[in-house]
């Protein structure tokens, strides 16, 4: 295939390039900013570079990994996202629709599924975790951020259904390597924060980059979708009302050695867990699964 990546030299497109180059495919990165893997310096919201390089690439495949985040709200204003974010991602869809490409893959984020009522569990404003699957409505984002990336989604599932392209949307949990802006990380150590994300809410960057893989291969039977990736979480519903009580005590049920290897590090545990991404949408639609999970951060420690 002839895939145009966008956000090619983000923390993504780095990993997903090479990857792709891997498989075989001849890969155009489009980025506003230079990186070994970025062939096209530009923005996807100039249309007239998206249409040039579409046509004169041959793209047959788009996976789009470029966007405004969370973090970017200090630094940009309002209509800058929803110039990158909306209007950016309209462009490329048609110009996806013009070139005859024939799937389309769109990196969101399960951020947009957590609304304000969702953060407040672990003020006590909630007696249960949210257990959070693709079905869950009605979805209330709580900034631009989320707001964007949402009618991006809306987008992508327009064009599908008006023109025929396969638009397979991933809701990517946390995999940036910045440090956690949760209420409940733990302040001593970003890599405890982490850790401790894989039961929940985290996936590697590696990960990543083969869900979108495994998204490109599946599009075209898939028409569109949307599926959250994260790593395999061991609880299951009926946990949820004790996560948001007494966390540990549920993650001690099904890993009993955890306590010791944490005390060893200086380790602890969330006291309160407020939200768990299902990922089985992905493993049954997609075939993928994340290799790393939290059984394989406590393999790490041993």
């Amino acid at each position: 295939m002839n895939i145009l990546l966008t956000g090619s030299s983000g923390w993504l497109g780095a990993t997903l390039g090479p990857r792709l180059k891997q498989d075989g495919h001849k890969v155009t990165g489009l980025d506003v900013r230079p990186g070994e893997h970025t062939t096209v310096l530009g923005s996807v919201a100039d249309r007239a570079t998206i249409d040039r390089t579409m046509q004169t690439e041959g793209i047959t495949a788009v996976i789009h990994s470029a966007a405004l985040h969370k973090p970017d709200i200090a630094r940009h204003p309002t209509s800058e996202f929803i110039a990158v974010n909306v209007q950016g991602t309209l462009n490329l869809l048609e110009a996806a629709v013009a070139v005859g490409a024939d799937r389309f893959i769109l990196t969101s984020t399960t951020s947009l599924m957590i609304s304000e009522s969702i953060r407040a569990g672990l003020k006590g404003g909630a007696a249960r975790a949210a257990w959070i699957t693709e079905e869950m409505q009605p979805l209330r984002p709580r900034n631009i951020y989320g707001v964007t990336k949402l009618a991006a989604e809306h987008l992508g599932r327009m064009v599908s259904g008006n023109h025929g392209l396969p638009v397979v949307v991933l809701r990517t949990g946390r995999f940036f390597p910045e440090a956690d802006d949760m209420a409940h990380a733990i302040e001593q150590s970003d890599e405890n924060t982490k850790a401790n994300e894989f039961l929940f809410r985290r996936l590697t960057v590696e990960d990543a980059a083969e869900a979108h893989v495994a998204a490109l291969h599946r599009a075209p039977t898939l028409g569109f979708g949307e599926f959250i990736i994260s790593a395999p979480t061991p609880f299951v519903p009926e946990d949820c009302q004790e996560l948001i009580h007494d966390a540990p005590s549920v993650v001690a049920r099904y890993f009993p050695e955890y306590r010791a290897l944490y005390n060893k590090r200086g380790w602890s545990m969330f006291t309160s867990v407020d939200r768990v991404y299902s990922s089985a949408k992905a493993e049954a639609g997609l075939g993928f699964r994340c290799k790393t999970s939290f059984a394989e951060v406590l393999a790490a420690l041993r």
